[in-house]
């Protein structure tokens, strides 16, 4: 078989980081070649090199057997080469036909045509069921769509070499096995992929080959039907790790939020995007809030946590009516709030580590002196949570957030929102884009939270997650609660039937 991609001593070295560390990794024409490795590993990295978004210091690039020089994204199209990205280069204010076609769009005599690329994108849409609206914009869809619309970008530029960089991390289980079943039929048409995710059972599923990194270095390449996931994971992280969540049974307590007929309008149509919802939590308990995206989910957690007015209904939080109480006021009474978008409402990208881990708590006196901030204790601080939490970054506290990888990003937000000491910790895909091992850890953070007496609300797409961490579950389905389950009571099939709107029942309390 032919090596289609082959890298050799790939060395790329950031400001107090190496990471890739002489890499020589060969991809064969026609497979699915997974990369494996903990989150600053150095995988998406060494894949923007390969795309021309890095020059490295060392080492070089063939394609077809032949030296390729590719020194932006540009000579990376030109051959053959895409990329579906993790961090989404997308332009917000511009519909999804025109980021699709950016960079190659269709003029004639000198004007924009997209008669032509709008009937390819449709047919794009349609045959890899991606179901895109090409004039919506991009603030105004989903992260999930938005996803979708970086394959479209690709499949748009018929590119043979194909680069996926987590493009699972935000999609439903429905999703991402349409997603395999795509990668498979690319590869039937004689394409190349490589696999970059964090999940064991997608290398399972699609991969042939996979090669594992660890701290920046190429640990070994094997074939994936004839390797465990228990070795695959041990490989990455360099120790065993429990695949398995490990939990005892539920104490739930004292109820410390309800929700009474909770209505918030839709920003794309007239109907309501969460409709008449009631629920409880209590201290003591994990309630998972399940469905498929796109289903009020995420509007209902910006209504919990101010992100979004409530056309009507309650929100009693420790007996107090939140509905028009500030974000703040909210953040300062005990409510913690993992986002699902943690560029958008996570982080400030071009602030520093520690400046980050502080845009809860800048305005208290622990990081304060007579008015101004005491950056003393301010880098102490992310000094502290970065040890505690495992963040990896090339500059520690001083690192601007925007170079770190994406699942370091997440532990920092996670780290920043448990140092808080919260009654209600709201978790929005808090595994999103993470490696096992650090799933392992926030699995168990978040049976710490809730066996210490406070309130989790899990937010999660995973369906192996929602039925191994969640005490309860509320299936939502168009902006309604149509199920309440027992994770150990209902099977996966029977919880699709809920979240595809197939079945469902009278929620009582």
């Amino acid at each position: 078989m032919i090596d289609v991609i082959e890298l050799r001593n790939i060395t790329k070295i950031f400001p107090g980081i190496i990471a890739n560390d002489d890499i020589t990794l060969k991809v064969r024409q026609g497979e699915i070649h997974a990369l494996l490795g903990e989150n600053g590993a150095g995988k998406s990295t060494l894949m923007s090199v390969l795309f021309g978004l890095y020059r490295p210091e060392k080492g070089s690039i063939f394609i077809n057997g032949q030296e390729a020089h590719i020194a932006n994204p540009n000579d990376a199209n030109r051959y053959g080469i895409g990329m579906v990205h993790q961090h989404f280069k997308l332009v917000h204010n511009f519909t999804v036909l025109e980021n699709v076609v950016l960079g190659v769009e269709t003029v004639h005599n000198g004007v924009l045509s997209m008669a032509e690329a709008r009937k390819k994108v449709v047919e794009l849409s349609k045959r890899y069921n991606l179901f895109v609206e090409p004039d919506h914009l991009i603030s105004d869809i989903s992260v999930g769509m938005q996803q979708r619309v970086e394959i479209l970008k690709m499949l748009y530029r018929e590119n043979n070499i194909l680069i996926f960089d987590e493009p699972t991390a935000v999609l439903t289980p429905q999703e991402i096995d349409e997603l395999m079943k795509i990668m498979k039929e690319l590869i039937s048409e004689g394409k190349t992929i490589l696999f970059i995710t964090h999940k064991l059972n997608e290398i399972k599923a699609v991969a042939d080959r996979v090669s594992i990194l660890r701290k920046g270095r190429l640990i070994d390449t094997v074939d994936v039907a004839t390797t465990s996931k228990e070795s695959l994971s041990e490989m990455m992280v360099g120790r065993k790790v429990m695949l398995e969540v490990e939990k005892k049974l539920a104490e739930p307590k004292e109820v410390i939020l309800e929700v009474k007929n909770m209505s918030i309008k839709s920003k794309h149509h007239g109907k309501n995007a969460v409709h008449n919802v009631s629920f409880k939590v209590r201290r003591g308990e994990i309630l998972c809030i399940a469905g498929i995206e796109g289903n009020g989910q995420t509007d209902l957690v910006y209504g919990l946590t101010g992100l979004s007015k409530l056309s009507s209904g309650e929100i009693h939080y420790k007996s107090v009516n939140l509905a028009d109480k500030s974000i703040r006021y909210r953040s300062i009474s005990g409510i913690a709030h993992i986002p699902e978008d943690r560029h958008k409402h996570g982080l400030v990208l071009d602030y520093n580590l520690a400046e980050n881990l502080i845009l809860q708590t800048y305005f208290t006196p622990k990081f304060q002196n007579k008015g101004f901030l005491d950056f003393k204790k301010i880098y102490t601080n992310a000094d502290q949570v970065i040890q505690k939490y495992d963040i990896r970054s090339g500059n520690g506290s001083r690192s601007i957030t925007r170079s770190m990888s994406g699942g370091n990003q997440q532990k920092a937000i996670v780290g920043r929102e448990l140092e808080t000491n919260p009654d209600l910790l709201i978790a929005v895909q808090p595994t999103r884009g993470l490696d096992v091992g650090a799933i392992e850890y926030i699995h168990k953070t978040l049976i710490d939270q809730r066996d210490q007496g406070k309130a989790v609300i899990l937010v999660s797409l995973e369906l192996n997650e929602v039925m191994s961490v969640s005490d309860r579950i509320l299936v939502m389905y168009e902006g309604e609660i149509v199920g309440q389950a027992d994770p150990a009571k209902i099977s996966q099939q029977e919880l699709g039937l809920y979240m595809s709107g197939s079945k469902r029942e009278e929620v009582i309390e």
